[in-house]
């Protein structure tokens, strides 16, 4: 367990009461309340320093009054730090006006627009989506990238035709760790360190694999793999937390990143564990 307080930058809240998760239907035991002192409260004793709020796909078009929401628990919990919200980018330039409003939440930090969950392979290649990824890089907007692994080829695509936006791959990618497939995320997440602009989350992998029967050891390559494909500078841990808890609990999944990284010396750890995060969501920027 690191022996310093932790930066982690992939939580998620939620509400019901106030807000639509429909993706939930599947996953009924995450359709409930959580706030902060959840979290905290989760963590059992792992000390968190801050945190990212990450959107947890709630439905259009409440994106705009969970951003308010998150930015008014903000005000009473300081080690809620930054936020990455919700933003249909698929509109294209017209979404500039909704990227405004979401800019007057001072903890505003990147956006994300599901990737995973898109029928259509080519939805994050498509004109309207590219242009709307690319007004984010005139406000230092950055945005988080959740996609399954067979996504990877457009997503390196899409990458490509936005050199000006500072990207953050989630849970590396999700690779089919239950299945045991390594190929060819393996290779395509080499083509995607390959730009600079790229970061990755090592977060979300205990919930790829099957949820009641994995190892560490079956999980760690995949951790060393992204680990030594992106480097000690472009990485930062992400908890995942609530879905986090459908594989497993929030001390084990540190524990667990903290033994793949037993080699690494402490300043590498303090990059992965808090500094990289710190930097990347500029946490240390006055509101």
């Amino acid at each position: 367990m690191p022996d310093f307080p932790i930066v982690d930058s992939h939580v998620h809240l939620a509400d019901p009461s106030r807000f639509g998760y429909a993706w939930t239907r599947n996953a009924p035991s995450l359709n409930r309340r959580v706030l902060p002192a959840d979290f905290i409260k989760a963590a059992n004793g792992v000390k968190i320093d801050r945190f990212v709020f990450v959107e947890v796909d709630v439905d259009l078009p409440q994106h705009l009054a969970e951003a308010e929401w998150i930015a008014g628990l903000a005000q009473n919990d300081k080690r809620l730090a930054g936020m990455v919200a919700a933003l249909p980018l698929e509109r294209g330039k017209a979404i500039a006006a909704e990227l405004d409003r979401l800019r007057q939440n001072k903890i505003l930090r990147a956006v994300r627009r599901l990737i995973q969950n898109q029928a259509d392979p080519g939805f994050c290649i498509r004109p309207e989506f590219i242009d709307g990824l690319r007004l984010l890089a005139q406000h230092d907007i950055a945005f988080d990238i959740c996609v399954l692994h067979h996504q990877m080829p457009n997503v390196i695509k899409m990458v490509s035709q936005c050199p000006d936006v500072r990207f953050v791959l989630d849970h590396i990618g999700k690779p089919g760790i239950k299945a045991g497939i390594f190929d060819p995320w393996r290779q395509q997440l080499k083509e995607l360190a390959a730009f600079p602009n790229v970061h990755c989350k090592i977060s979300g992998v205990s919930t790829e694999a099957d949820h009641k029967n994995w190892t560490r050891e079956q999980l760690k390559p995949y951790i060393a793999h992204t680990i030594d494909t992106f480097g000690f500078d472009r990485i930062m841990f992400g908890g995942d937390w609530h879905v986090l808890e459908l594989a497993g609990t929030y001390p084990d999944w540190v524990d667990i990143v903290d033994w793949v990284v037993e080699g690494a010396s402490a300043d590498e750890k303090r990059k992965l564990f808090r500094d990289n995060a710190i930097r990347f969501y500029r946490l240390d920027q006055p509101e």
